[in-house]
């Protein structure tokens, strides 16, 4: 049986992983696992670890210890550019999309490892139809784009090289209420589509509310796990990070 195929198959796992930044230990021995077709959320408060970890992932930061298994294979040393074409896109922080590229160009980029015109074509059409105002954009300065618009163009660039998991990093940092919620009804979208989604969210509420289950941070430690609906109602959970 295809692996894509096999029931509650593991996309990835991390295995007792260590990173370290200069002196000072960021992860400290982490474990996780997601299956393919989940949304699972890493929640913490700021300098817990959640980022380190979707940087170890997709290899902007380079573990001490540990293993990263991913879709069978080990990646731990892998360079970023290889751990991309394997099929594992990055959405970071603060969106960095190309500000004086247009948002046509910038999805462009996203397919920069694919080389089938056609296709690419057909998936620039897919994203349009996913992010409509990013259609009306599209001849648009990035850096023109509104702050929400920025974030949908940013996780419809990471969408184009086609990942089978995609690493989202703070995708309601700074938005209006209601762009969150539109940012949240895509990821659920997305979701739908079969791709597999690690989701680091400062909302924890929210973030646990479309989540499949969660992994609760602490000082580079993960010290709680459990389905995303058994946090959300965990009373040490509600008095942290739901206020």
């Amino acid at each position: 049986m295809n692996a894509d195929t096999r029931p509650n198959y593991t996309i990835l796992e991390i295995q007792e992983l260590d990173v370290n930044y200069g002196g000072i230990q960021a992860l400290k021995k982490i474990n996780l696992i997601i299956k393919k077709g989940e949304v699972v959320t890493l929640i913490g408060a700021n300098g817990a670890g959640k980022t380190t970890t979707l940087r170890a992932i997709s290899k902007i930061v380079n573990p001490k210890n540990g293993a990263i298994i991913y879709d069978g294979r080990n990646i731990t040393r892998r360079q970023a550019h290889e751990v991309v074409q394997f099929g594992i896109a990055h959405c970071p922080e603060g969106r960095r999309v190309l500000a004086r590229q247009t948002v046509l160009d910038n999805l462009l980029l996203g397919a920069y490892i694919r080389s089938n015109k056609v296709e690419i074509k057909a998936d620039i059409d897919r994203q349009f139809e996913l992010f409509p105002r990013l259609s009306q954009r599209r001849n648009q300065l990035a850096g023109t784009l509104s702050g929400g618009e920025q974030q949908m163009l940013a996780i419809a660039r990471a969408l184009m090289s086609k990942p089978k998991l995609l690493l989202l990093d703070e995708p309601s940092l700074g938005l209006a209420p209601a762009i969150v919620r539109e940012i949240f009804s895509i990821i659920e979208n997305l979701r739908a589509t079969g791709v597999t989604i690690l989701l680091v969210e400062q909302n924890a509420n929210l973030a646990l509310q479309i989540a499949d289950r969660g992994y609760v941070l602490e000082a580079g430690s993960i010290t709680l796990t459990g389905a995303a609906s058994e946090l959300i109602s965990d009373e040490r959970v509600k008095k942290a990070y739901l206020g």
